[in-house]
């Protein structure tokens, strides 16, 4: 787990015994801690919260963070007050005590454990007698194979905002008789001034639903974005939201194997037309390996759609009237899933669509078995034919490559520098590593910069812990944001490449609060927008959202949607039969949300700064 930011409300709890800190029993004068146990019915165990020290310039780095460890509700801090028994205490803060500041050093192949070390002379915390009940915690010589030294932050449970909702429920009466009370319910509905609110989820359109009325609609390929990018790649039978036209709204699209490419075209009022024309047909051999993108390629304003079939890369762009000419010859025999094209799967090799020389045109790159693959756009928009040879020996599937698996380690395209050009950013199984691409296209071998985001630190699949690079403040630089077991995590970008210590900066939204993706749906996109991202996630109860405060942290979430969520009362919307987006179907430039329920095409309006309901 990643060093918690000041906000959250902490356990800090022993790796050898599983007891946490506090106060004793009977607690004494002096403020003496122990571990022990906490009975269900007694006092629950004390929180904690680290609050970073402000050092001064030049004085310490992030990787060697000083902070105070302060009770969250009497706000006394953990002091080594330097007696002859080195027994840590609770006492009042004094400011520049260095016998009050601690740094967090992480155990070496350990996930979510940590040494806590004295400032003054690097002691650690340990346990006066190990086996021994309701043990005093003193500070000694740091020893590496001490477990009684290391030491786990468990959060507390998340602050979330909601209000509960009341049901009708049936009374039955001994005369046969029947009446009615409300009850409550195990619903949700958002509270009062949640930020932002959306209205309440409406049928807007019985089709592209996976009810048989609704044409039985049912993924057969894959949907998804490489390594969370913005460009979608969708396989067949694929619902999903796209502005076909460029008008700033987005139109719902679908793929379906025997007509190609469908859309109902939004009508500007959070509707969508009644019916469904074809939008581009089918490419020759169409099959569910081919994926699909409608992109604007060229930057002059208009999507084309773009395939990845299977004797290559098909473009059809967009006319003056709107139509998209069937696809003709590949423009580029590279990066299809046929073997003349490479024999690239969409389980093993990401491709990306993304503009890596910041000329405006979008350029092919894979991920291949050994490694980088890049087709270059020129002004004609023509795309360069691939080498002989990968452009870097790395970011691939093969072990000689680095042994990068698609469902295990994400991989970004984003400009980590400032200078214009894309940079290859991954989550291998140690954690992050950079390839920086210089003024001549060339990217240079992979360095390792941060020790996060990792199978080793816990992050064990793509779906269960997604993970992001984009800005959490308006100008600054790339973050990587991800939700991990804990909660949600960031490490901020320093515009060289390489990334500030993960931070984990909200209790909610991980494995820990009971978010998996077999069950839920996380994005970050900006509701409101302000131009920050946050977070939302489409839990049991229905859309949560945690706002984004523009300084790479975020506030607790907020029901603000008591629809599209697992459980019945919210719908009964399921992962796999049920894709839910963030759109602007409106062109106000605000997202609402689009599900494809049972029935058809469900839509909440965005109501942020309209007027808020409950």
């Amino acid at each position: 787990m990643s060093v918690p930011t000041e906000e959250l409300k902490l356990e800090i709890v022993n790796a050898a015994t599983g007891k946490p800190l506090g106060a004793e029993a009977a607690p004494t004068a002096d403020g003496a801690l122990v571990v022990r146990d906490f009975p269900d019915d007694g006092p629950r165990p004390e929180q904690w919260q680290l609050a970073p020290v402000q050092a001064a310039e030049g004085e310490e780095t992030e990787d060697n963070q000083r902070y105070v460890i302060r009770n969250a509700v009497t706000g006394k801090v953990l002091d080594d007050p330097a007696a002859a028994d080195r027994a840590v205490r609770q006492g009042d803060a004094a400011d520049g005590n260095q016998r009050q500041q601690w740094h967090v050093v992480p155990v070496e192949g350990e996930a979510g454990l940590y040494f806590i070390e004295g400032a003054t002379d690097g002691a650690v915390l340990d346990l006066d007698a190990p086996g021994a009940d309701d043990t005093h915690v003193v500070l000694r010589e740091h020893d590496d194979g001490a477990e009684s030294q290391r030491w786990r932050f468990v959060p507390a449970e998340p602050e979330r905002t909601s209000d509960p909702a009341l049901r009708w429920a049936a009374l039955g009466h001994w005369n046969g008789r029947q009446s009615w009370r409300l009850a409550p319910s195990a619903a949700l509905r958002p509270a009062p001034g949640a930020t932002p609110s959306f209205s309440n989820m409406l049928l807007v359109l019985e089709q592209f639903g996976s009810d048989e009325d609704a044409g039985q609609w049912k993924s057969e390929g894959v949907t998804r974005a490489p390594g969370g990018q913005p460009v979608w790649w969708a396989g067949a039978g694929a619902r999903f939201l796209a502005d076909t036209t460029g008008a700033g709204r987005a139109d719902v699209v679908g793929l379906k194997p025997e007509e190609g490419a469908v859309t109902s075209s939004s009508r500007g009022d959070g509707t969508f037309d009644d019916e469904e024309r074809v939008l581009h047909p089918p490419v020759p051999a169409a099959g569910p390996e081919d994926l699909w993108t409608l992109v604007d390629t060229t930057g002059r304003g208009k999507p084309d759609v773009v395939v990845l079939a299977a004797d290559g890369v098909r473009v059809s762009p967009q006319g003056e009237d709107g139509t998209f000419a069937p696809a003709g010859e590949p423009v580029l025999k590279a990066f299809g899933h046929g073997e003349p094209a490479g024999g690239w799967l969409a389980d093993r090799h990401p491709r990306f669509l993304a503009d890596t020389t910041g000329d405006g045109r979008l350029d092919l790159v894979g991920c291949h078995d050994d490694g980088v693959w890049v087709s270059l756009q020129d002004e004609e928009g023509t795309f360069a034919p691939i080498g002989d040879e990968p452009v870097l020996r790395a970011f691939g599937h093969d072990e000689k490559a680095g042994g990068w698996l698609a469902d295990k380690h994400p991989r970004f395209l984003g400009d980590t520098t400032g200078d214009g050009r894309l940079d290859l950013v991954g989550c291998h199984d140690d954690g992050v590593w950079v390839s920086l691409q210089d003024e001549e296209g060339t990217f240079a071998d992979p360095l390792y910069v941060l020790d996060a985001f990792g199978v080793d630190q816990g992050w064990g699949t793509v779906e269960e812990h997604p993970r992001f690079l984009l800005r959490t403040t308006g100008g600054g630089s790339l973050d990587l944001v991800g939700f991990g077991p804990q909660g949600v995590v960031v490490s901020r970008g320093r515009g060289d490449g390489t990334f500030g210590p993960a931070k984990l900066v909200l209790n909610d939204f991980g494995l820990a609060q009971g978010w998996t993706s077999g069950k839920h749906l996380r994005f970050l996109g900006d509701v409101t927008g302000d131009g920050n991202p946050d977070v939302v996630g489409f839990g049991d109860e229905g859309v949560w959202v945690s706002h984004g405060r523009g300084d790479g942290t975020f506030e607790q979430a907020q029901l603000v949607c008591s629809g599209f969520g697992y459980d019945e009362d919210s719908g009964g919307w399921r992962v796999d039969r049920h894709p839910r987006f963030l759109a602007d179907i409106t062109g106000d430039g605000r997202v609402d949300i689009v599900g494809f329920g049972g029935p058809g095409v469900y839509v909440a309006r965005n109501l942020f700064r309209r007027f808020r309901t409950r």
